[in-house]
């Protein structure tokens, strides 16, 4: 998770003619570095300067809403087919995970080793920067996955519409946690990585719009099943991002700031908050 693609190599210019500054990154720039950095899908023409990678965080939820639908679709056909409803959330669930190369799961992992370890920051980011996964994050993966799992079939319940809701709500949501989490006053752990190219890139008045944003979008869907499902999903919106900022508040506690890993573990965290809000009642 913490790496991030790098820029073509450019010739340095002559000395005699100053460098100039990067345009400012529009919308164009900001989807294709969220798509570019957050999913496999392939990305063309991407700026990876710091300017792209400010506008690509507030264009995360974007990524969230794709993924989501995508992960809706893959349930429904599954349910088309006869597969049961716990068959059909396995799905679900695997369709994000494969969209990102499981890097915001491993992240998870990383992340709960590294806090698990009971070291100091510097001894906890060496073990979140190793290869293998710990007990910590085995056992974390394992709980977080079963949640998943578990609070998607309960929304297939329901009805495979309210489902498709629960899980892209919840989808976006985790996106959504990625730009409160690179706004204005988040440092990065250590140089280099994604963490470090987006640490603190975001205002925060950019943050709060985003996250206000995706609260409204949800109440609206919500808003099929009545005032009652509006209230629900904005309520899982708030929740889901409180959850996520809490986890955040700790990692710069114990880590000094951010990092990729920590951003992938933010955002599964508000990803399962979400669902499993959305899949109560």
């Amino acid at each position: 998770m913490d790496t991030v693609p790098q820029p073509p190599h450019d010739p340095q210019p002559p000395q005699h003619q100053p460098s100039a500054a990067p345009p400012p990154a529009g919308v164009r720039d900001g989807v294709r570095f969220a798509f570019g950095t957050l999913t496999v899908l392939p990305v063309s023409g991407a700026r990876w300067d710091r300017a792209a990678a400010r506008a690509g965080m507030v264009c995360a939820p974007l990524v969230g809403l794709v993924t989501g639908l995508c992960a809706a679709a893959a349930g429904g056909v599954a349910l088309l087919l006869g597969a049961s409803q716990l068959l059909a959330a396995v799905a679900t669930v695997a369709v994000p995970a494969v969209l990102t190369r499981g890097l915001h799961l491993d992240g998870l992992a990383d992340v709960a080793d590294g806090l698990g370890s009971g070291r100091p920051a510097e001894g906890a980011l060496e073990v979140m920067k190793r290869s293998d996964i710990g007990p910590f994050g085995v056992v974390t993966l394992l709980l977080v996955l079963l949640a998943q799992v578990a609070a998607v079939a309960g929304a297939y319940a329901a009805g495979w519409a309210w489902g498709a809701v629960t899980v892209t709500v919840s989808a976006v949501t985790a996106r959504a946690a990625l730009t409160l989490a690179a706004r204005e006053g988040v440092p990065a752990a250590r140089p280099g990585g994604l963490g470090a190219a987006v640490a603190g890139a975001v205002p925060l008045r950019s943050a709060a719009l985003t996250c206000a944003a995706v609260a409204s979008a949800a109440a609206g869907a919500g808003a099929l099943w009545g005032p009652y499902g509006a209230v629900r999903c904005a309520a899982a919106v708030v929740l889901a991002l409180g959850a996520a900022h809490l986890l955040l508040a700790r990692c710069r506690r114990r880590l000094g700031g951010v990092t990729g890993d920590v951003f992938g573990a933010v955002g599964e965290t508000a990803l399962t908050a979400g669902l499993v809000v959305l899949a109560l009642g």
